[in-house]
């Protein structure tokens, strides 16, 4: 069973050697938190299956919402306690560069991370084969457009959270069912951890305080 909860969008999916067996996905603004488990019941309803059926968990673990990513990891981390099954920590841009498998292009899934960044990384895909290029990173969008400019002779698919870039589309489907797709090294529950490529908004803002000098003692 895959979950992403890394955007606005949630969404489940359940897989088998390589064939989705249901999905389901949320695209409203509603709180993770309350629509997380409802489509967990969804796509176990939808497959015939219960909890105990499931042989293990992934989770789009970062970059993301700071939000989304603790509701995505907990809720995880409490079904694998609860069925003792072992869980995956996906990268979220993978799982987005996932569904351009089958072509011959360079993938650019971007990310809205605001202060003028995008969380991106790129990827090399040839058929069923992918080959990381970057690692994750938030960077700007002027980088992003100079870096993709040295790949004028492939194929250049940018796509996520919409973004002032040039052929953008915004796109993310039912996420979840790519995530399960790319898991690969499985771990136990209390090993799964959010991966935040920047600080959270509220420790930055902090630390941004703490740096500033105090008047009075300028006096």
């Amino acid at each position: 069973m895959g979950l992403d909860s890394s955007a606005v969008a949630a969404s489940c999916a359940i897989v088998e050697n390589g064939k989705v067996l249901s999905r389901a996905a949320d695209h409203t603004k509603t709180t993770h938190s309350q629509v997380l488990m409802p489509l967990v019941e969804s796509v176990l309803d939808s497959a015939g299956l219960t909890l105990n059926d499931i042989d293990g968990f992934a989770v789009s673990h970062g970059p993301g919402s700071f939000t989304g990513l603790r509701i995505g990891v907990s809720a995880v981390k409490g079904m694998a306690y609860a069925s003792h099954k072992p869980v995956c920590g996906v990268s979220t841009l993978l799982a987005l560069a996932y569904s351009c498998i089958g072509r011959d292009c360079i993938a650019a899934p971007v990310m809205d991370a605001r202060r003028g960044e995008v969380y991106n990384a790129l990827f090399d895909i040839k058929g069923d084969e992918i080959t990381r290029l970057t690692e994750d990173r938030a960077i700007s969008l002027d980088q992003l457009k100079s870096e993709l400019e040295q790949y004028s002779g492939r194929e250049v698919v940018v796509f996520g959270d919409c973004i002032d870039l040039p052929d953008c589309k915004s796109e993310r489907l039912c996420l979840a069912e790519c995530v399960c797709m790319v898991a690969d090294e499985f771990v136990s529950a209390k090993e799964l951890m959010p991966i935040y490529i920047r600080k959270p908004q509220a420790q930055r803002e902090r630390e941004e305080r703490l740096c500033k000098p105090n008047k009075k003692s300028l006096k």
